[in-house]
């Protein structure tokens, strides 16, 4: 099944905070175990943009859409009920990709990964917990071992990935962590995507 390359020029309008919950929704009603919610997809489409050695545009849309939704399977358009379903929610996550490249090469420090909060114990305390933004980002990475691992092997760099890799793997450090912990870890995630982000645009694609 032929889907629509990543096109760097294309609609990069961020998604509204109603289309965002219009995906989500419309994601988390298909029948696939392996759905993304919105949080993993946010994390899965920014490990694909960050993937060393590889422009994303090169990249067949069959090649990594289907993921989002936890594959195709055999029938068209599984999982979708309709063919019109399919497009709709392909279109949104394009929008969502091209605006996060967008924020991180226009205004980085405004940019904003979708995590969960959740309240502490009291009314002043909120805990972020990126656990599915980071599982989404390794499925990306899992889309390419080879590429990444000079990522995770290098001391700059692996230190950069450690709180994805913490929070986002099964027997990661901090899977059965403390809120706190998880808390610190999730906050360290967007400074240590733009500094990737700032060595991926160093290197050649």
């Amino acid at each position: 099944m032929n889907y629509p390359h990543y096109r760097p020029e294309s609609d990069d309008r961020p998604l509204s905070d109603e289309e965002l919950n219009d995906l989500d929704e419309l994601l988390a009603a298909l029948p696939a175990d392996a759905t993304m919610n919105i949080e993993a997809l946010d994390g899965y489409l920014a490990g694909l943009l960050l993937t060393p050695g590889r422009a994303l545009a090169d990249l067949p849309g069959e090649a990594w859409l289907p993921e989002v939704w936890g594959g195709d399977g055999d029938a068209d358009p599984a999982p979708f009920a309709s063919g019109k379903q399919r497009k709709k929610v392909v279109m949104l996550v394009l929008r969502h990709l091209h605006s996060i490249a967008t924020a991180w090469q226009r205004a980085p420090q405004a940019w904003e990964p979708i995590f969960s909060f959740a309240d502490g114990e009291d009314e002043d305390t909120e805990y972020a917990d990126a656990e599915d933004w980071a599982a989404g980002f390794l499925m990306a990475v899992d889309l390419a071992p080879a590429a990444w691992a000079p990522w995770f092997e290098d001391a700059a760099t692996a230190a950069l990935l450690a709180p994805i890799a913490a929070l986002g793997s099964p027997d990661g450090a901090l899977a059965e962590g403390s809120a706190e912990a998880r808390d610190e870890a999730s906050r360290a995630i967007p400074d240590a995507m733009l500094a990737l982000w700032a060595r991926r645009q160093a290197q050649p694609a």
